[in-house]
């Protein structure tokens, strides 16, 4: 028996339904992430000034002050993290790219990327808080740089591999064809070819750390003291979130919505860059 075909109003009514379920949940989806934006900058707006940018913190039931120590701190360790963890993660990336493919240990290094990308970054900070600060006896802002680029590191190799399995071939075998050495085609070539791609997986890497917590209260920790040195506890801004938005403290308190703000104002420009860059390599590839 020849199966009878659906009519097209059944087809038309199921795709308007699906059409409508999914316009529905993208709607949610941004309405919930502008009502989150909206209240941290409005109550965020109103702590951010001069001082709060360059002082430092005010003891409790005393108004004022900023956190300049913890703003310095989080982008001592955030550049930390991504001195260590962008060469790696390059490097890994090249090697599941252009020589691993399929051999066993791209196929482990690529499988222990994405179960690390899938780990809960608080086990990363235990981690690091039983391999370094156990022993050492003493939270520090080098532990917390570390926990940061381990989080960042899969990111980076994967986003990596990716971009550089889009490079045309064909610019590979004419620079081998040429006698150019293989490590020459892929910093010379394929490199400048995938150069904004790369620099678009470290951005968006960096916006994936740049709020992370629990890591750092396993690591880094915080303090109220400008910093002297990274090899003892060290002031960022998730972990004073954390701390001021939990105190009974109203000027603390608000100075926690200033600190949000910071962190999201951050990951926006971040990620608009992100774009602009991968709409800039598109456009330069299509001239």
């Amino acid at each position: 028996m020849m199966a009878v075909p659906r009519s097209i109003i059944g087809r038309r009514l199921a795709d308007n339904i699906v059409k409508m379920i999914s316009g529905s949940a993208a709607g949610l989806g941004i309405l919930a992430l502008a009502w989150i934006l909206f209240e941290v900058f409005a109550k965020g707006a109103a702590a951010i000034n001069w001082t709060f940018l360059t002082a430092m913190p005010t003891p409790p039931f005393i108004e004022g002050g900023g956190l300049a120590n913890a703003i310095a701190g989080t982008l001592l360790m955030t550049a930390i993290a991504t001195l260590i963890a962008v060469p790696i993660g390059l490097l890994a990336g090249v090697y599941l790219a252009e020589f691993g493919h399929e051999n066993r240990l791209a196929v482990s290094v690529r499988f222990l990327a994405n179960a690390l990308m899938g780990t809960p970054s608080i086990i990363i900070g235990l981690f690091i808080y039983t391999l370094i600060v156990v022993p050492t006896r003493t939270f520090s802002g080098y532990a917390g740089a570390l926990a940061l680029a381990i989080l960042m590191l899969p990111v980076i190799a994967r986003t990596s591999e990716d971009i550089l399995k889009l490079v045309p071939n064909e610019l590979r075998e004419s620079a081998l064809a040429l006698g150019v050495p293989r490590w020459r085609t892929t910093v010379g070539i394929v490199f400048r070819a995938a150069k904004s791609g790369l620099l678009t997986g470290v951005l968006l890497a960096v916006a994936r750390v740049s709020g992370e917590t629990a890591p750092l209260l396993f690591t880094a920790l915080n303090s109220r003291l400008w910093i002297s040195s990274l090899a003892e506890p060290t002031a960022n801004l998730t972990v004073t979130i954390y701390k001021y938005a939990m105190s009974p403290y109203p000027d603390w308190q608000q100075k926690a919505w200033g600190a949000s703000l910071l962190i999201t104002a951050g990951v926006l420009v971040t990620t608009i860059a992100a774009r602009l860059i991968i709409q800039r390599g598109r456009g330069g590839s299509g001239r």
